[in-house]
């Protein structure tokens, strides 16, 4: 679960290589990524709204 998390940050943030993206498509289950990936947005979301929040007091 880690490699999954690690590669969708990478890719993310746009910093992921070409080799470990080709090999995430051929070993790799798309729901899995996808829900890893929406939780992530999710996650980043609650990031800013909590530090634009805290930033507004």
């Amino acid at each position: 679960m880690w490699s999954v998390i690690k590669s969708v940050l990478a890719a993310f943030f746009g910093v992921q290589k070409e080799r470990q993206r080709q090999a995430d498509f051929e070993t790799g289950r798309p729901a899995v990524f996808i829900a890893v990936g929406v939780v992530m947005t999710l996650v980043l979301i609650g990031l800013v709204a909590l530090v634009a929040t805290l930033a507004a007091r």
